[in-house]
């Protein structure tokens, strides 16, 4: 009777990811080392991203962790997360009434992507006199289920600017989530596309240098490597399915 072969490790399946990322780099003329592999937390209990992050600090890699439900903030108070030293990021969708805790936990905050957002964080990071790095995000494929500012110049260049003047938010760059679909060439497409948002925002005489690009999941962090991407966001690839 033939038996099923084990389930990959979280070990074997962080390899797997870091050898798409290293070979993705290669091919582009980067270097792998520079960016930054975000673990995406969601539903993950602090055993697992305990261990991811250990697993990841062993092979020397640039780390960040990163939740995209409010609710699940409290868990990094556990024991075994609280006060390891790993940026945290906060890469989901926000409400307004949620800032407050946003602030509180996140060091980078992705999802700057509406102008009410970013009232709501500048508002509470003043409140809480703690200064803040945001991404703004893009809807670079157009998709209606996704949020962000238009991609275009004349729909991103205020609210760039506006933060580049705020006293307690700063941008660093720019977010998208890649097209949805099965067909590569439209992947690539709505990722470049951000890169070329951000050189030409940057390029601006006294703008903000928006050294950051967080683009690519597990599904798709190949071509967002190739395209520039600064911060790929891989959960299920490195822990496996959600229950």
């Amino acid at each position: 009777m033939s038996t099923s072969p084990p389930a990959p490790s979280l070990a074997e399946r962080l390899d797997a990811v870091l050898g798409r990322i290293d070979a993705a780099a290669e091919r582009s003329g980067r270097d792998a080392s520079a960016i930054t592999l975000l673990l995406a937390t969601k539903t993950r209990t602090p055993a697992e991203v305990a261990e991811a992050v250990a697993l990841v600090r062993e092979r020397g890699r640039r780390l960040a962790v990163g939740e995209n439900r409010a609710q699940e903030i409290a868990k990094h108070a556990d024991p075994l997360l609280a006060g390891n030293g790993v940026p945290r990021h906060f890469i989901g969708r926000l409400q307004t009434n949620k800032a407050r805790d946003v602030i509180a936990f996140a060091e980078l905050v992705h999802s700057a992507d509406r102008d009410d957002i970013v009232d709501a964080l500048e508002r509470r990071a003043e409140l809480a006199g703690t200064s803040r790095d945001v991404l703004v995000q893009v809807n670079t494929s157009g998709e209606e289920s996704k949020g962000g500012y238009a991609p275009s110049l004349e729909a991103l260049a205020p609210v760039v600017d506006r933060l580049g003047s705020s006293d307690w938010l700063h941008p660093v760059g720019l977010m998208t989530i890649g097209a949805n679909t099965s067909e590569e060439s439209q992947v690539r497409a709505s990722l470049r596309s951000l890169r070329e948002l951000r050189d030409a925002l940057a390029a601006r005489p006294g703008a903000p240098a928006l050294p950051e690009l967080s683009m690519g999941m597990s599904g798709d962090l190949e071509i967002a490597v190739e395209e520039g991407a600064t911060i790929v966001r891989v959960g299920s690839a490195i822990f496996g399915a959600r229950a």
